[in-house]
């Protein structure tokens, strides 16, 4: 379902910035539309702040559980069977998320019929880079990295399963992500410069989660621009739009 709240601000990048403070979300989870940009009048007189309009999707409610029903009357004592074995309770998943990790992965592997050397080191931030290394990983990466976007997924979800507190795992093959960064980089601030002298918006072509999140961190300082998303999964894009006015923090 999709609710949406209307906020104002000195610049338009900040009237976005206030959405996102009372929504608690992040610039890639909404899809912004700009009402009214801002103006700045003739010696403060006549300005007016900039209005967006910031749409954001909740899960749909969940009906009301029906009326419990009166509980029945119990039935009538019987003979005493004999006790039942008590049954041994489920055994839960074992090891280490590091071990954990590497025996999906290897199993994964020796399915898809590929050979790679697993590097596992754990982050600061609570989370895990996995680097695959061998020869010949192509097959691992595929078009634009979808496979290995897949493969992050499966890793995610089985290791994860079962736990109170999940870990964020990044997989990388042939140092496809770092290459794929700096390309995007380049492409954020090409893009933004040319949204500033032309002063109009840019669509970018779809993109998964993580390569929209590195276009809005590239350009969340970048003068006169402001970066959302949208559309649905899989043809989820980012714009980056021109703001008038400058940026104030």
């Amino acid at each position: 379902m999709l609710k949406w709240i209307e906020a104002t601000g000195k610049t338009e990048e900040l009237a976005v910035r206030s959405a996102l403070e009372q929504l608690g979300l992040d610039r890639d989870s909404v899809s912004v539309e700009i009402l009214e940009r801002a103006r700045s009048g003739f010696l403060g007189f006549g300005s007016s702040p900039a209005k967006v309009k910031v749409t954001y999707e909740v899960p749909d409610e969940e009906p009301a559980p029906a009326p419990a029903e009166e509980p029945a009357a119990p039935p009538a004592p019987a003979e005493k069977a004999a006790p039942e074995k008590e049954q041994p309770a489920p055994t839960t998943r074992t090891g280490t998320v590091e071990e954990r990790i590497r025996a999906f992965l290897t199993g994964l592997l020796a399915h898809m019929e590929v050979e790679a050397e697993i590097h596992i080191s754990p982050k600061e931030d609570n989370s895990i880079l996995v680097t695959l290394e061998g020869s010949r990983l192509g097959a691992l990466i595929g078009h634009r990295g979808e496979t290995l976007d897949a493969i992050q997924q499966l890793t995610n979800y089985s290791v994860n399963r079962g736990r109170s507190h999940r870990v964020r795992i990044h997989i990388d093959a042939e140092n496809y992500r770092a290459k794929r960064e700096e390309s995007l980089k380049r492409l954020a601030n090409k893009v933004a410069a040319k949204v500033v002298k032309y002063r109009r918006n840019i669509t970018l072509e779809p993109m998964n989660a993580y390569e929209r999140h590195v276009i809005h961190e590239t350009l969340q300082d970048y003068p006169d621009v402001i970066t959302y998303s949208t559309g649905t999964e899989p043809n989820r894009r980012t714009v980056v739009a021109f703001s008038r006015g400058k940026h104030v923090y």
